[in-house]
């Protein structure tokens, strides 16, 4: 068994558990501004009030995973996104903040609601950012970053941060569907029709963007007979946003949530395939970035024991708050 191949898998697993889960809850504070009263955003954040800390355990997991079993490719990228990485984690925090005191300082209730929108929405742009660039490439000389501090400002990771909010906006629209009823849900089912067709839009410019961006990708996805294989993809991509579109219309209640998660999952595959095996795009494979075998087998022993505890307290957390929550849920109740 090639253990680098399962870290790599296993650091997919964390990746795609944060996007979903967190995307969601970040997705929820993005729509905070464009609520209409109170009692709307106190419903909102009582939706995500039980597993929103939780939900950003993937992203530790995530990252001790890439400093201890992918070393060269965490030395080689955190100086190329350091400024988004902090910005990020900024946004995180005022978002933990504001869960605290909103309901906890009642005259002062507008500005933690821009907190947390504010944190929102910079930490969702800021991932968006460091993922356009991570497709876009970095520049090293000699395994160091070089280009400056700035580097990551370009067009095409501004449209990824920018493509990324109006995502994790849709799966927070979507999961609000779930977890609510009457105006807020018809409002939570008006907004994800508008979100999913920025995302759709988005979307066709990413993928239209990005062969432009690398030519390597361009050859993986438009070369025969490569691209026959490959086909399957954007097709079954427009088919869960299809989907997701017919829930909407239909007022179902978990299909439109289920099939957003869907195309967020076809997309990162698309991601993959474009960019596998490489650590560091172009510049370093996951074996080249992987530290020595003892490391690997031993964090493993770790690993098997600790990610099926989370699995399990975060499948045991989502049963045991289902459904929309009562209005005596979230914080600031007794």
């Amino acid at each position: 068994m090639d253990l680098v191949v399962v870290w790599a898998l296993i650091l997919v697993v964390g990746v795609i558990m944060y996007v979903v889960l967190d995307g969601f809850d970040l997705g929820i504070g993005i729509l905070f501004p464009f609520t209409r009263s109170r009692q709307e955003r106190d419903h909102m954040m009582a939706t995500i009030a039980p597993v929103w800390d939780g939900n950003e355990t993937w992203l530790v997991l995530g990252g001790v995973i890439l400093l201890a079993i992918f070393p060269r490719a965490y030395s080689m990228l955190l100086p190329a996104v350091y400024l988004p990485i902090f910005v990020m984690l900024l946004g995180l925090i005022l978002r933990g903040v504001a869960f605290e005191f909103r309901h906890r300082s009642p005259g002062s209730e507008h500005i933690w609601r821009r907190v947390f929108a504010t944190g929102s929405t910079l930490a969702t742009f800021c991932q968006g950012i460091v993922l356009g660039h991570f497709v876009g490439g970095f520049n090293f000389e000699d395994g160091a970053h070089i280009g400056g501090m700035w580097n990551w400002l370009h067009p095409f990771n501004l449209f990824t941060g920018a493509a990324l909010v109006a995502g994790y906006g849709l799966l927070g629209a979507c999961f609000l569907v779930t977890k609510s009823r009457g105006e807020l849900r018809e409002w939570a089912r008006t907004m994800a029709m508008r979100l999913a067709a920025l995302v759709l839009i988005a979307m066709a410019v990413v993928s239209l963007w990005t062969p432009l961006v690398d030519p390597e990708i361009e050859r993986r996805w438009f070369t025969w007979p490569d691209m026959l294989w490959l086909m399957p993809v954007p097709f079954l991509t427009a088919a869960a946003l299809a989907s997701m579109w017919y829930g909407l219309v239909r007022d179902r209640t978990l299909l439109p949530f289920l099939s957003a998660i869907a195309a967020f999952l076809l997309c990162f595959l698309g991601l993959g395939i474009s960019l596998w095996p490489y650590a560091v795009p172009r510049v370093l494979t996951i074996w080249e970035a992987a530290a020595v075998p003892a490391s690997q087998q031993l964090l493993l022993v770790g690993v098997v024991i600790v990610l099926p505890v989370i699995l399990c307290y975060t499948a045991y957390t989502y049963w045991v708050f289902r459904g929309p929550p009562s209005r005596d849920d979230g914080y600031g109740h007794d």
